[in-house]
Formats: C-alpha cells, structure tokens, sequence
C-alpha cells in the first residue's frame, strides 16, 4: 500500500514537473495518463507506463506539428479575388 502512494507521488511529481514547460510537454500529459492506466493493468507498473506514455505522447506531438508545418509550406498563398 505504501509503494502504491510512493509510486503514484512520484508519478505526479513527474507530470508536474514536465508541465512547467509547456513547450516541451506536447503530448507528454496525455501520454503519461494512457501509459499510467495501461501500466497500472499490466502488472502493477503504472509508473514506468507513465515515463513510456509520456515520451511516446511527446514524440507523437512533435511528428504531427512536424507534419502540419510541412503541409502549411506547401500550400500555395492565398490569391486575390478576381473580378
């Protein structure tokens, strides 16, 4: 019962700490939730679910900003209205 507190308190003090920097923790929050559940079900490892989740999460965002930058340089500008 108390590895269980002491785990989700560092589990939280993680999350915490990653979401003072809010341009770095894309994904990270959302990730380590999911992560932290499926640990948690996968043999009482929610902590490590939550560090796999939050990296995973992290590197999902950053390829879909990646990926909308890329699209939004290959769009042509905008043309003026004709008459």
């Amino acid at each position: 019962m108390l590895g269980t507190r002491i785990g989700i308190v560092a589990a939280l003090a993680a999350c915490i700490a990653v979401a003072s920097v809010p341009a770095q923790a894309a994904g990270c929050l959302k990730g380590a939730a999911i992560g932290g559940v499926g640990g948690h079900f996968a043999g009482h490892h929610a902590v490590a679910g939550a560090v796999v989740g939050c990296a995973v999460g992290h590197h999902l965002a950053a390829k879909k900003e990646r990926e909308a930058r890329a699209a939004a340089a290959t769009q042509p500008p905008a043309s003026a209205p004709q008459r």
